[in-house]
C-alpha cells in the first residue's frame, strides 16, 4: 500500500501542496515548525483516525483560510482509491470525509481503507508511560485490524463516566443503587468483548516483539508482554464473551460496588487495565534504563506495523515524524532496517539518515507551509 498523490490547501499553515510520493522512501526536511509535522498529520488524518496532536476542530484550518482541503490518493494490491477531507468556516464541526467519491457519515469510516503507523516522540513513552498510554495504542491497533472495535470503545467511555457520576449521586443521596443495573449489564458486554479483542492482539504482539527484542539487544536480553486485566484471572482459551466472560464482568462489578462507592468511581474494568512488558523477568515499568524503555517502544511500534501487514495483507504506510533525531545510531538503523519494503515518510531538519547506499526516493523541501523543492 502506498500514497501515489497528495495535496493540501488551507489544513494549518499548509498551502497548495501537492506532490507524487515515491513508492518507497520520502523525506520532509526543513527547519522547525515550518509544517513537516502538518503534512504527516494530514495523511494520518485520512487513515480515519484521530489527530496524533490531539488537533481541535477549529485549529484545523489555517488562521488566515475560510476552508481546508486534503486529498490524498493510495493504491493497495488491489487498486487504486481517492481520499477527500474538507472542512469550513463556520461550521468547523462539520468534516467532510468521501472515499471514491461517496460521502462517508464521519472520517472515522475511513479505517480500514488507507492503513498507517506513525511513529511520533510521543510514542517513546509507551514503555515508560502510564497504563492509559499503553491502553490506546492497544485500542488503535485492534481498531485498525477490526474497524467497528473503536466504537465500541467509544460506547464503553461514555457508560463508564455515566456509571462514575451515578456512583458519585448515590454518595450523595440523590440517586439509588438499583439504577446501576441499567449501566453494568452494558458495561459487562462491552468490556467482555475488549477485553477478548485486546488480550487476542497482546498474544500476537508479544510473540513478534520477543523476536525483535532479541534482535535489538543482539540475544542479551529477552522481552515477555501479558495483557493485565483487573476483571479476569484467566483468559486463555476463552472466547464466549457475550455470555461466559460478560457475566464474570458483571459479578466483579456487584462484588466490588462497595469499593467503588467509597472511591466515587470504578475501579475495576478494561479502562483500568494495562500491557505489562518485562525485560529478563523484570517490570520495565520500574526497573528499565532509558534505552531500554527505547528499545521495547521501538519494537512495539514496528510489532504494530507488522501484525497489520499480516491482517490486511499489505504493508500499511510508515510515517515517522521526528523520530529519528531521537534516537542513537544503532537505533536508527535498526529502524531503517525494519520497514525496508514499505512507503515511509520521514520528517527531519537534516536530510542526512543513515538508509543504505542503495536506498532510492524523493526529499521534499518545507517552508512556511510550502514545498520549496523536490529531491534537494
Amino acid at each position: 500500500m502506498f500514497v501515489t498523490r497528495l495535496s493540501v490547501n488551507g489544513f494549518k499553515n499548509l498551502k497548495n501542496i501537492d506532490i507524487v510520493p515515491d513508492e518507497r522512501l520520502n523525506i520532509l526536511c526543513g527547519k522547525n515548525a515550518q509544517g513537516k509535522t502538518n503534512l504527516i498529520e494530514a495523511i494520518w488524518l485520512c487513515s480515519g483516525a484521530r489527530s496524533f496532536r490531539s488537533t481541535k476542530d477549529r485549529r484545523m484550518i489555517g488562521d488566515d483560510e475560510q476552508t481546508m482541503n486534503i486529498e490524498l490518493s493510495f493504491k493497495n494490491s488491489f487498486r487504486e482509491q481517492d481520499i477527500k477531507l474538507a472542512m469550513a468556516r463556520p461550521n468547523l464541526k462539520e468534516k467532510n470525509a468521501f472515499l471514491n467519491g461517496v460521502k462517508l457519515r464521519s472520517p472515522s469510516k475511513l479505517f480500514g481503507s488507507l492503513n498507517c503507523v506513525i511513529f511520533t516522540p510521543e510514542d517513546l513513552e509507551i514503555s515508560k508511560g502510564s497504563p492509559e498510554i499503553r491502553r490506546q495504542f492497544m485500542d488503535l491497533s485492534v481498531s485498525q485490524i477490526k474497524n467497528s472495535y473503536s466504537q465500541v470503545v467509544m460506547k464503553y467511555e461514555n457508560i463508564i463516566e455515566q456509571r462514575n457520576v451515578l456512583l458519585k449521586n448515590i454518595n450523595m443521596g440523590s440517586s439509588d443503587v438499583s439504577e446501576l443495573d441499567v449501566w453494568d449489564h452494558q458495561l459487562a458486554q462491552m468490556g467482555a468483548y475488549i477485553t477478548l479483542l485486546r488480550y487476542n492482539y497482546s498474544k500476537k504482539l508479544g510473540a513478534v516483539c520477543q523476536r525483535l527484542y532479541d534482535e535489538i539487544s543482539d540475544g542479551r536480553e529477552k522481552l515477555e508482554t501479558e495483557y493485565y486485566s483487573t476483571v479476569f484471572t484467566r483468559l486463555e482459551g476463552r472466547t464466549d464473551y457475550s455470555k461466559d466472560l460478560a457475566e464474570e464482568y458483571m459479578a466483579c462489578l456487584k462484588n466490588n460496588l462497595k469499593e467503588d462507592l467509597r472511591a466515587g468511581f470504578t475501579l475495576k474494568g478494561v479502562h483500568r487495565d494495562d500491557l505489562v512488558c518485562r525485560i529478563n523477568g523484570r517490570l520495565v515499568r520500574e526497573d528499565a534504563s532509558q534505552g531500554q524503555h527505547r528499545s521495547v517502544a521501538l519494537v512495539l511500534k514496528l510489532a504494530q506495523a507488522y501484525i497489520l501487514q499480516e491482517e490486511i495483507d499489505d504493508f500499511p504506510c510508515i510515517l515517522l515524524d521526528d523520530v529519528l533525531s531521537e534516537l542513537d545510531l544503532s537505533r536508527q538503523k535498526f529502524v531503517i532496517s525494519k520497514i525496508h519494503g514499505m512507503q515511509v515518510f520521514i520528517t527531519c531538519c537534516d536530510k542526512n539518515i543513515p538508509f543504505d547506499e542503495n536506498s532510492h526516493g524523493k526529499i521534499f523541501g518545507i517552508e512556511n507551509g510550502r514545498i520549496t523543492a523536490n529531491n534537494i
